[in-house]
């Protein structure tokens, strides 16, 4: 354990740190999904994904929703723009991709955002999720994370990524779990939303944990390890790394 002058404990150093480059809207490509700036362009995609071809429960433990036609929807995406530190992204199906930076036509899966940004620290959330009922359990939804957290720790550097839910919400608690974050601890009356409490279950990824974890990542999302019909052969076990 390092202590200062003072005899006193203190933090481990970090050499040469600087401030991380803020967070801006990005596309990132995968196998079974690529991940783009939500906006106009895939609007229609992602509300129907989210919306009408989701139960009403897809909403429960988010702040807005849910909603009944593409106005209300796009309020929420507009709030979301509103937010300070908020990168709202599409997750969208792999087909169709991008050409020359714009948007292309696909199937609409989910949202996630980058939240809480925080380049003097090098610290950034997910969240914002709302996966669509044809995400939910697929590949492609392991996989928009992964990218996501990719971006967040290889390309600009980052030292933490935080997942936050409701402590209610078990099916995000495991998938957290299963996606490599660390229980930290639950932040008890932590928000009112929809008229009722929340307590709030915070999750992370270290930088030196996400070494560990990218390896796992890139052995599961081979295509080898899925059989012809898209069933995976051996689980991502990133819990146990």
């Amino acid at each position: 354990m390092r202590t200062n002058e003072h005899g006193q404990p203190i933090g481990d150093e970090v050499p040469g740190w600087t401030p991380r480059p803020p967070v801006e809207p990005v596309m990132l490509t995968g196998r079974t999904c690529r991940v783009e700036p939500l906006g106009e362009g895939n609007l229609d995609a992602v509300y129907d994904a989210v919306c009408v071809q989701s139960p009403p429960e897809t909403w429960t433990y988010i702040t807005g929703g849910p909603y009944e036609d593409r106005n209300g929807f796009a309020g929420h995406v507009a709030g979301l723009h509103a937010l300070a530190a908020c990168v709202p992204l599409a997750i969208l199906a792999a087909e169709g991709q991008a050409a020359e930076g714009q948007a292309a036509d696909a199937q609409g899966l989910g949202i996630a955002c980058y939240l809480r940004i925080d380049p003097a620290n090098g610290s950034a959330e997910v969240g914002g999720i709302v996966m669509s009922a044809a995400l939910q359990r697929t590949t492609a939804a392991t996989e928009s994370m992964y990218l996501m957290m990719r971006h967040i720790f290889e390309d600009l550097g980052y030292r933490r990524y935080e997942w936050k839910c409701d402590s209610l919400n078990e099916p995000s608690r495991r998938a957290a779990v299963r996606y490599g974050f660390t229980y930290e601890g639950r932040f008890r009356n932590a928000l009112v939303y929809k008229g009722r409490n929340r307590d709030t279950d915070w999750f992370s990824v270290t930088d030196d944990e996400w070494r560990r974890l990218r390896p796992a990542y890139d052995a599961w999302l081979d295509p080898a390890n899925f059989d012809d019909a898209g069933q995976q052969r051996r689980s991502l076990g990133l819990a146990t790394l």
